[in-house]
Parts: structure tokens; sequence; C-alpha cells
């Protein structure tokens, strides 16, 4: 059976989460653990209130290995200006997305809550799959 188009058929749903009071470096560890190139800041109240990708831990881990300024949280170095997907559009709208503004990724909302990411990664294989199922349907007709 073929999967649906929406977003939220091919976005990674076990998210990774960050709070804004979190050390940066144990973000930053969490975050090359897991190979992942960011992950959504969310407050206590489940909202998300930013975006720490690794480009903002750059800085932090350059003070804290090379200057010796260990520290900070992640509010301190997450960007607050989010761009976020929503879980009922089209895969081929999010390729749209991700290739117009250049992001590696999106938080994917549903009715105001992060409920996944999608990556190229996540689209690039949505794509693959859903092409492969398509040409099988020609292929039995």
């Amino acid at each position: 059976m073929a999967k649906s188009c929406a977003v939220s058929d091919h976005m990674s749903a076990h998210l990774v989460s960050l709070s804004p009071d979190m050390d940066i470096l144990e973000a930053v560890r969490i975050l090359t653990e897991r190979g992942i190139p960011g992950a959504p800041v969310i407050d206590n109240l489940g909202n998300l209130v930013g975006l720490l990708a690794e480009k903002d831990c750059l800085k932090a881990v350059l003070n804290a290995t090379y200057y010796g300024e260990w520290g900070g949280r992640v509010s301190e170095y997450m960007q607050t200006s989010v761009q976020t997907i929503d879980a009922d559009i089209s895969i081929i709208d999010a390729v749209k997305m991700l290739t117009d503004s250049g992001l590696r990724g999106y938080p994917v909302m549903r009715e105001d809550r992060v409920v996944g990411q999608l990556n190229r990664s996540d689209v690039l294989k949505a794509l693959l799959q859903l092409g492969l199922e398509r040409c099988a349907d020609f292929r039995n007709l």
C-alpha cells in the first residue's frame, strides 16, 4: 500500500528537543551524538521558542575549547525566528520550501505544537519511495 504525500507520513516523529535553560555544551553533545543538524527548543509549556542548529553551536564550542569560556544556556545561542512547516502539506510543497530557503530542515507543526522534524534526508527518502511505488503501479497496468 502506498504512503500518502503528506509531510506527517515522512517526518521524523521521534523528536529530539532541547530546553532553553539547558547547558549549551550538553545540547551540542546531544546534537553530535544523534547526528542531527539541529533541534527545536521547547519551553516547559510545550511551546516552540527557538531552534538550535549546528552553526549556532560553533561560537559556544570555540569559546569553550579555545578561549576556556565554558558554559552558557541554549537560549543565549538559539535562533528565535524559526521557520516551520505544517504536518498536512504535501511532500512536494516541502521540497519547494527546502530548495527555496536553503534550510536543512524544519520543525513540523500541528495545531501550534511541534510534532516532528523534516530534514532533507527525510524528503529524499520520501521522494524515492513514492517514485518507486509510482513506477511499480505503471508496470502493473
